[in-house]
């Protein structure tokens, strides 16, 4: 669950699951052939978490934008886009 997003850091609970959530869990180990129910809860959050809880970029993501951002800068500088060049981009003529 690392990438762009979030670390490593690990939490321990018990959980008792209602069948309908155990059938969930169950079906997301096996589509994603995960070894245990653990590992299919933290997929399962990994897809649908950011529904709930937006998640926070780390270092690494952060300083990727804002290099895009600073090369875009010295590429095209502070040029703006006219109505006419926009609306040809966008295909409205």
């Amino acid at each position: 669950m690392c990438g762009a997003h979030g670390g490593n850091t690990m939490g321990f609970a018990r959980i008792e699951l209602t069948d309908y959530a155990n059938k969930v869990i169950n079906v997301i180990k096996a589509k994603f052939n995960l070894k245990d129910k653990s590992q299919a809860l933290n997929k399962f959050v990994e897809l649908f978490g950011e529904d709930v809880v937006e998640q926070e970029a780390n270092h690494a993501y952060v300083q990727k934008v804002l290099d895009t951002a600073e090369n875009h800068l010295k590429k095209y500088s502070h040029r703006k886009m006219t109505l006419q060049e926009l609306d040809k981009l966008c295909g409205v003529e």
